[in-house]
């Protein structure tokens, strides 16, 4: 063991979990507008308490994430979606 790494060896072998690749569906649809009246669709960005959810488990784009986030808003300040819920979903 005079070597500079040491190989750590398992007793069982260690599974490894193969995720889908994320992706923006604003670029793969070619969507430019995020429409602010379109509740059902930001339903799909939104957790069961009405918080907005991240682009790490979205798979948005920083850009698409900035526009649906400017969409929600101005739904919500418009009353079209509730800013604190229980079970929206």
């Amino acid at each position: 063991m005079s070597s500079g790494k040491k190989e750590i060896k398992f007793l069982t072998q260690q599974k490894q979990i193969k995720r889908p690749k994320k992706y923006c569906r604003f670029k793969k649809t070619g969507i430019k507008y995020i429409d602010y009246k379109e509740t059902e669709f930001l339903l799909k960005f939104i957790n069961e308490q009405g918080k907005m959810l991240p682009r790490r488990i979205t798979g948005n784009s920083l850009k698409y994430q900035r526009k649906v986030s400017q969409a929600v808003k101005r739904a919500r300040h418009l009353a079209l979606l509730p800013y604190v819920t229980d079970l929206l979903k």
